[in-house]
């Protein structure tokens, strides 16, 4: 077995936590590969609509060209309607790909973008900052007066600066929920890891979606969390992600620039606290 470049030792030494799910392996083989000590503390999972009846309605509607224009706020989002499809009406996937192709696709950000790309497609209109604040200021020059609007929603948020702006805009809107985030770890778990971080004993911890954040609010007191976050240096994936840190009053020292994924992710901690 051949020893591996110096480089890639890059957090040699350096413990992070992770509070992913659905990538969870991934992302941390890819912290591993570069010498990081890796605690895995998955906070949610990720789970299709408990009933998909809703869900199936809204794509019969789209199916049907109610809609104009379609935002999608997650690609997970995209994939969870492809998937409710094929386990429920699996006739309706073609028309759905071709209704796709014909309406106006809004995307918040590098992730649905690339489920479109997925199936051969592209955005219309890409928000420059991938949040909601992003998004409207997409489409704050447009006229959106009479258009019919497909919301994708973030797990179940409602979103309502969102549904404020577009029907405040004279736009009518018709949301769907194609997931639900779940609790994972047990507050056990969750605890462990707070009194690790409290003793000095985590590097960094990296979160990578908002559900994560607000578990981790959740399980404890606000003052034991920030006691545990002050000792402990915070990544997050993105901009989202660090606003709902900033909402409990916590900072993300350590974050892409640009794009907004696990490897740039990975690449922000190593510059911040890599071996040269």
């Amino acid at each position: 077995m051949s020893t591996p470049p110096l480089e890639s030792r890059s957090l040699e030494g350096r413990t992070i936590a992770i509070a992913e799910t659905r990538e969870l392996d991934v992302f941390a083989a890819m912290l591993e590969r570069r010498g990081a000590a890796v605690v895995r503390c998955p906070l949610v999972s990720i789970l299709d609509a408990p009933d998909p009846a809703p869900v199936l309605r809204w794509i019969q509607q789209f199916n049907d060209g109610a809609f104009d224009d379609l935002i999608l706020l997650t690609g997970e989002g995209l994939r969870r309607l492809l998937a409710c499809i094929d386990r429920n009406a699996a006739h309706l996937r073609p028309a759905f790909v071709a209704r796709l192709d014909e309406v106006r696709k809004i995307t918040r950000g590098p992730k649905p973008a690339r489920a479109l790309r997925e199936l051969g497609l592209k955005p219309d209109i890409a928000a420059e900052v991938p949040t909601t604040a992003g998004v409207i200021a997409a489409l704050q020059p447009l006229s959106l007066t009479g258009r019919r609007f497909g919301v994708q929603l973030y797990g179940t948020e409602p979103n309502l600066p969102l549904m404020e702006f577009l029907t405040s805009a004279g736009a009518s809107v018709t949301t769907v929920a194609p997931y639900v985030y779940a609790d994972k770890a047990d507050n056990v778990a969750v605890l462990a890891l707070l009194e690790r971080m409290t003793a000095g004993e985590v590097d960094v911890i990296a979160f990578t979606s908002t559900p994560q954040v607000e578990r981790l609010f959740a399980v404890a007191a606000p003052d034991q969390v920030m006691a545990a976050l002050q000792r402990t240096q915070i990544a997050a994936v993105g901009p989202v992600v660090a606003e709902a840190l900033a909402r409990h009053g916590a900072a993300a020292r350590l974050m892409p620039q640009e794009s907004f994924f696990m490897k740039p992710l990975t690449s922000a901690m190593e510059e911040a606290l890599g071996k040269g």
